[in-house]
């Protein structure tokens, strides 16, 4: 296991800054869209929530398809800076187009397409970095965190984009959420554009070359990693969390943007229309808690640490589901359940990550980190959405005074599960290679 020492070289500074602006586009592309699926297809496309539950799944297909396609290219055929520029030129040209498709049936293949093609880039840039940076804990923290400042400044500028031009005076709450919803249809094309600007970026980032050497499958060595503890307990406790997670994405723009129409005018002016912009205060709360890693890692176990992450995942359901009967300012509860999501990301999923990379052999980490990508971003994003979906017509969309307590109770009460999951069956020390 990599630990921050002195005998450890610190990063080249350029090294630093040219896997920093990879982070910020690579998940800049993703933040531009995601948090405006739900109320675009809702509320505008008009689609039912069993067809959006289907498109939020068409995404994550490619997280499944990436540790036995993506991974295995990158691990012996393919250098990966190669593979992510390719990926991320096509998909660019695949997300140009969502916006000017109305049916089902269309927007469901074209998701699917480009599902596979980025969902595979999330864990390849993982890869790449790991590949390159001197010490995995003290320096994969301080990279990853420019994606989240990507997610926060295009999650900014959609809501004041949406503030400026898709907010017309004079209209009744409703008619301004469609009148929103429309709008959300430029989240597509600036993710398009900043797509291209990834791609031919990839092309420039440091050479990454596959292990001809090895002869075996990739993804089937890394499989048998996964069947050793904590491996085998933190990809079974993947899906879960996935499906939790995936509450908050389905519904919570939606949910916010609702909210925050009786919210005081400046926060409008800070974080413009729609909640994606009042969202970005959780990869704000990201961007500190990723800053404190290398410390936190030193302090507390793995298991201390993804511990803490779930129960921040409970607490913040809690807040959404019983916001109404807090005793706190609605925005102020609202606010500090978004905030939570800094501690839920650095402490769960960044954490995990880590320690996929810590507990697999080099010539299998990136077919390894797309594995792990398979089971939270593919599988359980594909369950998730379906569940989501599903607990949403169970709570009666739009039609019950208790629809969001009920809505976001369920994910409340699997979180807690999940914790005590976790504390059961998660080694005090991970084990040895």
């Amino acid at each position: 296991m990599q630990s921050p020492s002195t005998t450890v070289p610190p990063m080249p500074p350029l090294l630093n800054s040219r896997l920093s602006v990879m982070m910020f586009l690579q998940y800049a592309i993703w933040g531009a869209w995601l948090p405006f699926l739900w109320s675009y297809l809702y509320d505008y496309r008009e689609m039912q929530e069993s067809q959006i539950g289907w498109i939020f799944a068409a995404g994550a297909v490619g997280a499944i398809f990436g540790p036995f396609i993506a991974g295995q290219i990158a691990d012996r055929y393919f250098a990966t800076e190669k593979f992510l520029g390719l990926s991320h030129l096509a998909g660019a040209a695949l997300i140009w187009q969502l916006p000017n498709i109305a049916s089902f049936s269309g927007f469901f293949l074209f998701s699917a397409l480009y599902g596979m093609l980025y969902a595979p880039t999330m864990s390849l840039t993982n890869s790449l970095a790991f590949h390159h940076i001197p010490d995995r804990d003290r320096d994969f923290g301080r990279v990853r965190l420019w994606g989240t400042v990507g997610w926060i400044v295009v999650g900014l500028s959609m809501g004041h984009w949406l503030a400026f031009r898709h907010t017309p005076e004079g209209l009744q709450p409703n008619a301004l959420l469609t009148a929103l919803a429309a709008g959300k249809a430029d989240a597509f094309r600036l993710s398009a554009l900043l797509g291209v600007a990834m791609g031919v970026y990839c092309f420039t980032l440091p050479h990454t070359p596959p292990d001809r050497g090895a002869q075996s499958n990739a993804a089937l060595s890394a499989l048998k990693a996964v069947r050793i503890n904590p491996l085998l307990t933190l990809f079974a406790l993947a899906i879960p969390v996935s499906i939790i997670h995936q509450f908050y994405f389905v519904h919570a723009e939606a949910f916010l943007s609702a909210k925050q129409l009786e919210s005081p005018a400046w926060m409008k002016a800070v974080f413009g229309a729609g909640g994606g912009g009042l969202m970005t205060i959780g990869q704000m709360s990201e961007v500190v808690v990723l800053a404190l890693i290398p410390l936190l890692i030193l302090r507390f176990s793995r298991k201390t640490m993804l511990a803490i992450g779930l129960a921040a995942y409970a607490l913040r359901m809690a807040l959404f589901a019983y916001v109404d009967v807090i005793p706190l300012p609605t925005m102020v509860t609202l606010v500090l359940g978004i905030a939570l999501h800094g501690i839920i990301f650095g402490c769960f999923i960044f954490l995990a990550f880590i320690i996929v990379d810590e507990e697999t052999r080099p010539d299998v980490r990136a077919s390894a980190q797309n594995l792990f990508n398979l089971v939270i971003v593919g599988c359980g994003v594909i369950v998730g959405s379906m569940v989501a979906t599903s607990v949403a017509k169970w709570a009666g969309q739009g039609d019950s005074s208790d629809y969001f307590t009920k809505l976001f109770a369920v994910p409340m009460y699997a979180s807690l599960v999940c914790l005590v999951l976790l504390l059961a069956l998660y080694p005090r020390r991970r084990a040895a290679l």
